[in-house]
């Protein structure tokens, strides 16, 4: 099957280990892991290490697992890399809205609702897939990035995101009835996760985004769920749009155990963090502005 790795596609291999599903995801270093470690934790690992030994046909350089937000005190006894991720803490829609966020986010949320903007809970059904579709074909290019979901027709968008649907809270955005903006929410238990967020580029001035994190924090209030997480922190626009909203870095490990040599040997070289992460920072900044305009100009200077 195929997964979206950094905004790319990979050709991952799924194995069973101990009643939980396992990605292993080939490269340089082949990583074994959790296919859905968002919502999911390691029943136990030093088992799962011992199912490995006996399995060795797997394949896996390095057997890799984490603590999942907001969980950041180290629990286990392995070598451990430290991951930034967005999570907001949820009291009440009201402590959030009072006190969390800078008074700019309630300003465009108020501004948003002037200009006729609705947000509600909604249904996964042919009328939300045809204005998610319509959202998703309005440039090839967004946040500078490739968009890997452009061009897709209805079916294929129906067909990808209907899977997951069971453990997901759909939130739209309308406009006069039209689809503007929208989250799909999965309940990962420990915290909401805002897997899918996306807003039309033609509306950017009725501020959905803000609204739609609005919505799904006073979902998570009215359901109990502790916390709204936002995926991972990184340095740029869209860390300080999270800041803004409320959300603050939380840094959990991330533990990494070879099964090989060669995965004993790609842990010291740092390999098992990605080719990308042995730039220098200042050289992926360049490469990261490089990118964006050539990207801009593909798609007609967005």
């Amino acid at each position: 099957m195929d997964t979206l790795v950094d905004g790319k596609p990979r050709r991952i291999e799924c194995i069973d280990i101990l009643g939980q599903r396992y990605a292993l995801r080939r490269g340089i270093v082949n990583i074994l892991e959790l296919e859905d470690e968002w919502y999911e934790d390691v029943t136990s690992p030093s088992q799962v290490l011992t199912a490995l030994k006996s399995h060795s046909r797997i394949g896996g350089d390095i057997f890799s697992f984490w603590q999942r937000p907001p969980d950041s005190t180290p629990a286990h006894p392995y070598n451990f890399d430290l991951v930034d991720t967005a999570v907001l803490p949820i009291e009440s829609y009201a402590q959030w809205w009072d006190k969390k966020i800078k008074p700019r986010v309630r300003n465009l949320v108020r501004k948003s609702q002037k200009d006729g903007l609705v947000v509600r809970e909604t249904r996964f059904d042919d009328a939300f897939v045809k204005g998610m579709t319509a959202i998703f074909n309005e440039s090839p290019v967004r946040q500078g990035r490739k968009f890997w979901h452009y061009g897709k027709d209805f079916e294929t968008v129906k067909q990808q995101f209907s899977r997951f649907i069971h453990r997901e809270i759909m939130i739209g955005a309308y406009h006069h009835e039209e689809l503007v903006g929208l989250i799909m929410m999965g309940n990962a238990g420990k915290f909401g996760l805002t897997g899918q967020i996306i807003s039309s580029l033609k509306h950017r001035d009725k501020f959905p985004n803000n609204a739609l994190i609005a919505k799904a924090v006073e979902i998570c209030a009215q359901r109990g769920i502790p916390n709204l997480c936002y995926l991972y922190w990184s340095d740029d626009s869209l860390s300080e749009f999270k800041r803004r909203c409320g959300f603050e870095k939380i840094s959990v490990p991330r533990y990494y155990i070879p099964l090989t040599q060669w995965g004993s040997v790609a842990m010291r070289l740092g390999l098992h963090r990605g080719v990308r992460s042995l730039l220098p920072h200042g050289l992926k900044q360049r490469l990261k502005a490089v990118r964006n305009r050539w990207n801009s100009r593909l798609a007609g200077g967005e």
